[in-house]
């Protein structure tokens, strides 16, 4: 009875894992983008240059998907070599001490026809926080080579203050040089490995 008992966790333990799907992020046609506000008149764009993100499904329409990020500070790009020094030094980033920013979801939700609310921990300059991200589906295809490819749409926003980040000076009309806060702008295309 016992070997019985063994044998059907084996099983089903083995079914477990082979229902995984794994995804990574096509880095090419990929961004990791944010939006901040620049002396209450502009909107200043950013990116990371590099990143790592992976997502794994048990559904076929994702629910319930695991997500996985992972970007160094020093791939931040905000065409501008002067400020993106800035950004990475401690009145920021601090990349001296934090060299990573990392994000690992919680919970992957529908809420919506191919949307979803994305929970997870989101770790800067060593302080983790939950944020919110709203997640569209964009679809699934199979490219000309024979590969499955799944896009996604994520949208969040955060203060960054609540991560350390917290260098500002004033200006004379009232408001702040850069806003607290960040707006995020993500687009990924994950390959089924």
């Amino acid at each position: 009875m016992k070997k019985l008992f063994l044998s059907a966790i084996a099983v089903t333990m083995a079914f477990s894992l082979n229902a995984q799907t794994q995804w990574s992020a096509d880095k090419s046609h990929s961004k990791i983008g944010f939006t901040v506000t620049h002396m209450l008149i502009a909107e200043v764009e950013g990116n990371f240059k590099d990143f790592t993100a992976s997502m794994t499904s048990t559904k076929d329409n994702f629910e319930d998907s695991k997500v996985e990020f992972k970007a160094p500070v020093s791939s931040i790009n905000t065409n501008d070599d002067k400020r993106d020094e800035h950004l990475r030094g401690s009145d920021f980033f601090d990349m001296a001490n934090h060299p990573e920013i990392s994000f690992t979801s919680v919970t992957f939700k529908p809420a919506g026809d191919k949307k979803f609310k994305v929970v997870g921990n989101l770790t800067m300059r060593g302080v983790t926080r939950s944020v919110t991200l709203e997640a569209t589906h964009i679809g699934t295809v199979e490219d000309p080579w024979g590969n499955t490819k799944a896009g996604f749409t994520l949208t969040g926003e955060l203060n960054r203050f609540d991560y350390g980040l917290a260098w500002n000076k004033a200006i004379e009309t009232g408001g702040l040089v850069v806003d607290k806060m960040i707006k995020l702008d993500i687009e990924i295309e994950l390959g089924k490995k």
